[in-house]
C-alpha cells in the first residue's frame, strides 16, 4: 500500500526536478514518449493476432505470444503515463528478453497437459470400427 502511495509522490517530484533543471525540454520528452507509447499499442494490437496464429499453425501454444504482447502492451501504457520513473520501467519491460526459462518451462509443462488431453479425446471418441480405411468402390462420374 505504502508503494502505491510513493510511487505518484516519487515520478512528481523527479518531474519537478528535472522541469527545474530543463525547462519546456521536459515537457517535449513526455509528449514524444507518450506519442511513441500510443505507437507502441497501437502496432501492439495489430501484431498480436498474426504471432498467435503464427504460433497455432507451429503447433504451440499462444501463451508466449499472449505474454510477450502483454509485456509490449504494459510498456507501452507505462510510457503514456507523465514520468520519468515509469518510463524507465518501461525500457526495462521491452529490453526483457521473451524466452526466458520461467516462461518456457510453464509452455512446456501447458504443451505437455494440452497434448495428453488431446490423445485421450481422440481415443474416446473414435467411432467403433476396424480403423480408419474405409472399404468399397470408387467411381467418378462427371
Amino acid at each position: 500500500m505504502l508503494i502505491l502511495l510513493a510511487f505518484p509522490i516519487a515520478e512528481v517530484w523527479v518531474l519537478v526536478e528535472l522541469a527545474a533543471r530543463y525547462g519546456w525540454l521536459v515537457l517535449a520528452y513526455l509528449i514524444l514518449v507518450g506519442m511513441l507509447g500510443w505507437r507502441l499499442i497501437q502496432d501492439e494490437k495489430l501484431m498480436m493476432m498474426g504471432r498467435m496464429v503464427q504460433t497455432l499453425q507451429a503447433g504451440g501454444t499462444p501463451l508466449r505470444a499472449i505474454f510477450g504482447s502483454a509485456k509490449n502492451m504494459l510498456a507501452g501504457m507505462l510510457l503514456i503515463m507523465p514520468g520519468v520513473i515509469s518510463d524507465a520501467i518501461a525500457v526495462v519491460l521491452l529490453l526483457l528478453p521473451g524466452g526466458s526459462k520461467l516462461h518456457e518451462a510453464a509452455n512446456d509443462d501447458i504443451v505437455s497437459r494440452e497434448t495428453s488431453s488431446q490423445s485421450q479425446r481422440q481415443e474416446t471418441h473414435r467411432p467403433p470400427g476396424r480403423g480408419d480405411v474405409i472399404e468399397g468402390e470408387y467411381r467418378r462420374e462427371d
